[in-house]
């Protein structure tokens, strides 16, 4: 398995591009922005996008899916319903922001974004010969879920944690008690030698995390 990061729109947010090297088939993870971009890096990385994978419903994390659902005529997968009022109405969203951020995802942000499939969890997606578990963990927003390949020792982590952070709890649905219940009892269970691809940032590990992070560091 492989992936490329590509930092999108004014968030600094990271979408991922994850293939499996054996058949080159690939999944587009949380499409923020700048969809030219990400068509870029497709077509060098020279891999075959079949599916669009989500990791909550954040505008930051969703604004390019419809457009490049529609280009790549593939399936958007993800996240988990309870996230459904959150991609309803995106407008909600971005107008709690600062007004350059409005204006720049008035302009590229559609109202609305409609998975074709619900993720649950204990669910399994594919991508080639690469499978990832699928670990809904509440908190950020109630929907999102974590990509968990176990073989690889490897997740996509969209904004549960980041290195020595964790994701903000204070929009619509955030529970900081559900955040850090979580990260405690889904993902540091799973060991500490689990490389993770945050939202946002750098990329980091489980042990690490447990060890220096100060918002969920074990005594």
């Amino acid at each position: 398995m492989r992936y490329s990061i590509v930092p999108v729109t004014p968030f600094h947010q990271n979408c991922s591009i994850i293939w499996c090297e054996a058949t080159h088939e690939a999944a587009l993870v949380d499409p923020g922005g700048d969809s030219d971009k990400l068509r870029s890096e497709i077509d060098r990385l020279g891999v075959k996008i079949n599916k669009i994978l989500l990791t909550h419903g954040h505008f930051d994390h969703v604004g390019s899916a419809m457009e490049l659902q529609q280009y790549y005529k593939i399936p958007i997968i993800g996240p988990n319903k309870a996230d459904q009022s959150l991609l309803d109405d995106l407008s909600i969203q971005y107008r709690m922001l600062d007004l350059s951020i409005i204006d720049f995802f008035k302009n590229t942000t559609p109202n609305s974004v409609i998975p074709d499939v619900w993720l649950e969890d204990g669910d399994i997606v594919r991508v080639g010969h690469e499978v990832f578990d699928i670990l809904h963990c509440p908190g950020h927003s109630p929907g999102h879920v974590v990509y968990w390949n176990k073989v690889r020792k490897f997740m996509v982590m969209g904004d549960v944690l980041f290195k020595k952070s964790v994701g903000r709890t204070d929009l619509p649905g955030g529970s900081i008690t559900m955040l850090i219940n979580s990260i405690k009892t889904k993902l540091f269970p799973l060991g500490d030698d689990i490389l993770f691809l945050p939202g946002h940032g750098s990329t980091s590990t489980l042990g690490y995390e447990r060890k220096n992070n100060n918002y969920v560091a074990s005594s």
